[in-house]
């Protein structure tokens, strides 16, 4: 969604907007307020659980926050860590980012003090994916990875980095759990459109509805059923004969993201990431058993389940797709060029059409409607269109049938497609009616937006907080000088 200009700047602070925004780039209050004076130890003796022996005049206490402290450090790491997880900190002063690191320990200490969980594999596992794209940067140097945090060993930079993780994590699951009932009803959607002045209303984009047709190659019969045997061979040589199922893997399977580890991965039951009929024959096996064949969108698979760890399971899979045939590619974009002759013919419409010979279920009977897959309807703001999409569409006409266009899917498959754009909305100035949902949207999070700094504001005056002489001079959006 397109909002040009300085559009609703009124409603919401700038600057709670950049803490929204930058708080979670990186995977990275008492009575009366105190002032921290040059001795450490006066600064620190209140928080029971902070290692004060950390605690040197070269690296100075910035501030403390219930049972967290900020050190003067943190404020240059906060800035590399963003820059590492490919943010920009471009314009951002360092009170606007010390703010914004005062608001994480907030939320991170009342999320201790109200036991929201977050657990130590979760942590550990999102250090180990940062730790990846970091060293993607370095070409797969570890040592320049150290070198560049100024670390003297991976244990040392693990164990930084797991601090870090945690206390984001904790923060985000604060802060969700602050809005998580947030709702709101029409009419304060009403109310939250009347208010805003009639030049200052968004404006939004032009955006398209978008339909489809695809024409998928058959695979034949006789194919499926050599892979399904393939397998259950797989199968038979594992349990009868002994031979190592990682060992298959590694040789026949062709998941690539996976083969070379053996077909391994670890499926959370609380996180589904995985197709739901993988997941559905994994959760269902005993430690040690072997699936019979199955099919998703990307073949065929066997798994073993190899250990249950309580909510976490370590699978392994074989993966074997079906070879088409080039007949049956041939095949398939001869009936989709036929499809396309009877629309531009007037003998059938398209939505008619797709519901009638479409090969993808997801569109088929919405008439080959495509779903925004960031907003769940069918409006594509052209400027933030996938540019795939963008390029197949661009110079089509509103009613225009695209040519026959041919594409792989995302297992290398080959398809056949046509595409119709079936309305057009040009760039326009919000309209209650027509814009609803859009406006619903901006309104709902001006509500989430208002519901952090309430709760931010009653947290701040009964959380032991002191800030340090040298950042009082800071401007911050929040009362954290108690004033």
């Amino acid at each position: 969604m397109l909002l040009k200009t300085n559009n609703l700047k009124y409603s919401i602070n700038p600057k709670h907007l950049l803490s929204l925004c930058l708080a979670f780039l990186v995977l990275g209050i008492s009575n009366a307020q105190e002032i921290i004076e040059d001795e450490v130890k006066e600064a620190t003796k209140k928080v029971d659980s902070v290692d004060t022996s950390m605690a040197k005049k070269v690296d100075g206490v910035a501030a403390v926050v219930g049972d967290f402290i900020v050190l003067d450090s943190d404020i240059q790491k906060e800035k590399d860590q963003i820059k590492a997880s490919g943010g920009s900190v471009e314009g951002v002063e360092d009170c606007e980012l010390f703010g914004l690191m005062l608001e994480r320990k907030l939320y991170a200490h009342h999320a201790i003090q109200d036991s929201v969980p977050v657990s130590d594999a979760e942590v550990r596992k999102n250090v180990d994916y940062q730790i990846q794209q970091f060293l993607q940067q370095t070409n797969g140097s570890m040592e320049r990875l150290l070198e560049f945090y100024n670390k003297d060993d991976e244990k040392s930079f693990r164990d930084e980095m797991f601090e870090i993780n945690k206390s984001n994590l904790l923060a985000q699951r604060m802060q969700s759990k602050i809005v998580e009932e947030v709702d709101i009803t029409p009419e304060e959607v009403r109310s939250f459109f009347n208010k805003i002045p009639k030049d200052q209303r968004p404006t939004f984009g032009t955006e398209l509805k978008v339909a489809q047709i695809v024409a998928e190659p058959k695979v034949s019969e006789e194919e499926t059923q050599k892979i399904i045997d393939r397998l259950k061979q797989f199968k038979a040589d594992i349990i009868e004969r002994g031979a190592s199922f990682r060992s298959k893997a590694v040789l026949y399977s062709q998941d690539p993201g996976s083969a070379s580890k053996g077909g391994k991965y670890t499926l959370n039951k609380k996180q589904p990431r995985m197709v739901k009929e993988f997941r559905q024959v994994a959760f269902a096996l005993q430690e040690g058993e072997v699936s019979e064949p199955f099919k998703t969108d990307f073949g065929y698979h066997i798994i073993t389940l190899e250990k249950i760890r309580g909510q976490e399971y370590d699978v392994a899979h074989i993966l074997l797709t079906p070879k088409v045939s080039s007949e049956a590619i041939q095949d398939a974009k001869e009936r989709l060029e036929k499809v396309r002759e009877r629309i531009v013919a007037g003998d059938i419409s398209f939505a008619d059409a797709a519901r009638e010979v479409s090969d993808e279920k997801e569109t088929r009977n919405d008439g080959g409607q495509l779903i925004n897959p960031t907003t769940q309807d069918y409006n594509f703001e052209l400027t933030r269109m996938d540019p795939e999409l963008y390029a197949q569409i661009q110079n089509l006409k509103d009613g225009e049938v695209s040519l026959v266009l041919r594409e792989e899917d995302r297992t290398g498959g080959q398809k056949f497609k046509i595409l119709m754009v079936t309305d057009r909305i040009d760039e326009h100035e919000a309209d209650y009616a027509r814009d609803y949902l859009k406006i619903k949207d901006l309104a709902l999070e001006e509500k989430k937006i208002r519901a952090i700094e309430k709760w931010q504001e009653e947290k701040i005056l009964d959380t032991y907080i002191k800030i340090s002489k040298e950042h009082r001079s800071c401007d911050f959006s929040g009362n954290w000088l108690k004033k």
